[in-house]
């Protein structure tokens, strides 16, 4: 768990009755994720990198950022939201450079692959992105929050689409408005759920995948 008002990250058992202890500390921790070999992935927002800790390991290694504040393609502007790959490539929600970077594994730098071209509305834009996650054929779906829609790039793509939200509605309640998104997930039958933070509630879209 990203406990980011106390600067940690908990784990915590699964046996009722237990308490969880830190496993890491000193970090500004704005999301987490594993990949297929259980090595953890946390986003430091202050810091501005994302760091892989192996199991048992203590500093962690920095996989994406860590080259201090900025827009170049080796650092990060509060890295929010990530998600890691089959092939173990990083994709991060480089928040306030309003873009989505994925580095990949051993890499230097990263690649824009979503937004990267100032806040705002455009299919080419992102203001404020948070939740990402990445499908089978290698399509990019982000959080687009303060825009209150999901977007979807297609690999190798330099434009987005809108697939939830963004129905020139603005922000709202109604089935397929969202306010401020977040995180994203699918389920085995390719159904998106959409963590529709400003109305406290979570949407389930049945979306083509193809």
């Amino acid at each position: 768990i990203c406990d980011w008002g106390n600067r940690r990250v908990v784990r915590w058992p699964r046996q009722i009755g237990r308490n969880g202890e830190t496993i890491i500390s000193d970090i500004d921790c704005q999301h987490l994720t594993m990949d297929k070999n259980g090595d953890l992935y946390v986003s430091d927002c202050v810091k501005n990198e994302v760091r892989r800790w192996k199991q048992e390991e203590r500093e962690g290694t920095i996989v994406a950022g860590g080259n201090g504040q900025g827009n170049n393609l080796n650092q990060l502007h509060w890295p929010t939201y990530i998600f890691v790959d089959e092939d173990y490539s990083i994709y991060v929600s480089d928040c306030l450079n309003h873009r989505v970077m994925k580095w990949m594994k051993g890499a230097k730098e990263g690649i824009v692959v979503a937004g990267g071209n100032g806040k705002g509305y455009g299919s080419t834009e992102l203001s404020y992105p948070y939740g990402v996650i990445v499908d089978h054929l290698g399509n990019v779906y982000v959080a687009d929050s303060n825009n209150d829609r999901i977007m979807r790039w297609c690999k190798e793509s330099c434009k987005g689409s809108v697939v939830v939200g963004g129905n020139g509605n603005g922000k709202g309640q109604q089935p397929k408005q969202l306010n401020y998104p977040k995180g994203l997930s699918f389920d085995v039958e390719g159904n998106l759920y959409v963590v529709d933070c400003g109305n406290h509630r979570i949407q389930k879209f049945d979306i083509d995948l193809d």
